[in-house]
């Protein structure tokens, strides 16, 4: 029922109409003279009493959509993504259930943050704590959805937008990396079917996705083309003397029965290498060591050689380069012995008095990258 308070304040008199919608929120507005505010209030009435509430106040339909009507058009739009399946197909069934038959326009900052906070609260399926990446996945997520949504016209703004950043802050600082000495222990303790794609990995920095999916058609004149990468940029990786021979060495083995370069002892294309791998690593002695961390064991080499940080960024497939510039910190120490060399500048010396070694070691460039890496040199014929 709509009701009238007279109130005063800094203004003088005024009269607030209070009453409540059809979908049961209360909606105040004020008024400087009483008789104005009670014919708002007959015009409240009789509309709710005709069913013409919506139309009458000009509320928007897209009020009323729920977080589950958004949901359905979301997963009709981008089921299709590689990720899908694997992992936003499950969030939104999370989110859904927590969500549901909530309009969007009622979605708050409040609930968001709320949201984030029990989901960090909540230990994994294994019982361990949930990591702040985790929850930031399922995060931008929820923020995506939200923006769709006042893309297509379903929502004003985005809750995302009333307050402070709501992802947290992650530790991307973990660098692990092997040395040399740790790379030939590695490899010594490699089953057959695995040694070649962790060779692979350690020559190009490619991810574990894009070994297992790798087809001889990829490898061609000199390079392995990348079509289907996380940043859907496609790039090319060059292939060194090192590789090539491993490639021959696969062909030969397989006569290329198959279209996909690794395989598993059986001759079929390989899913997944996770726990033959970690069984190498335990045998060859190295701890706290991912698959992933073999794409920073070939970005970490290169730049200790010399290779440029845009160079590594191009070859790891970086959209931006501020993903590449964890590396930087390597270059300094291993160039320093290259600029020490010229402290005998003014004194003397001559730069055709320093070392061989040392010069190479300062004009080292992605052009004389084989020589920078093991396993190295390229083979234009593959």
């Amino acid at each position: 029922m709509a009701t009238i308070r007279k109130k005063t304040g800094s203004r003088g008199v005024t009269w607030q109409a209070d009453w409540y919608d059809p979908e049961g929120r209360r909606v105040r507005k004020n008024f400087d003279r009483r008789r104005d505010a009670e014919a708002f209030v007959g015009k409240v009435t009789v509309s709710k009493k005709e069913g013409r509430y919506h139309d009458v106040f000009d509320i928007k339909p897209e009020t009323r959509v729920t977080f589950s009507d958004l949901a359905d058009r979301y997963v009709e739009n981008f089921q299709n993504q590689k990720s899908f399946k694997d992992f936003k197909a499950h969030v939104i069934k999370d989110l859904r259930a927590i969500f549901g038959d909530r309009r969007l326009s009622e979605i708050t900052y409040l609930d968001l943050e709320t949201y984030r906070n029990k989901r960090k609260a909540t230990t994994t399926k294994n019982g361990g704590p949930r990591k702040d990446s985790s929850v930031n996945r399922d995060m931008a997520i929820l923020g995506h959805m939200l923006s769709k949504a006042v893309e297509w016209g379903l929502l004003e703004s985005s809750p995302f937008k009333k307050g402070k950043r709501l992802m947290f802050k992650e530790n991307n600082h973990r660098l692990r990396f092997l040395t040399e000495a740790e790379i030939d222990r590695l490899l010594a303790e490699c089953p057959k079917h695995l040694k070649p794609i962790v060779e692979t990995a350690l020559l190009t920095g490619m991810r574990r996705g894009e070994l297992l999916s790798l087809k001889w058609e990829q490898v061609r004149n000199g390079f392995i083309y990348l079509t289907e990468t996380k940043s859907n940029k496609s790039r090319q990786i060059p292939i060194n003397d090192r590789l090539a021979r491993l490639f021959k060495e696969l062909r030969t083995e397989t006569q290329l029965r198959t279209e996909h370069v690794f395989v598993g002892p059986d001759g079929k294309r390989l899913h997944e290498v996770k726990r033959s791998f970690a069984g190498a690593c335990r045998r060859a002695g190295i701890e706290d060591f991912h698959f992933h961390d073999l794409r920073h064991t070939f970005a970490s080499h290169l730049v200790m050689a010399g290779v440029s940080l845009k160079a590594v960024q191009e070859l790891l497939g970086h959209a931006d380069i501020k993903m590449t510039m964890r590396y930087s910190h390597l270059s300094q120490a291993h160039l320093k012995d290259a600029v020490a060399a010229l402290n005998g500048l003014g004194n003397g010396h001559e730069w055709s008095q320093i070392q061989p070694e040392t010069k190479r070691a300062a004009n080292l460039s992605i052009n004389n990258l084989s020589e920078s890496l093991p396993f190295s040199g390229r083979d234009e014929r593959i």
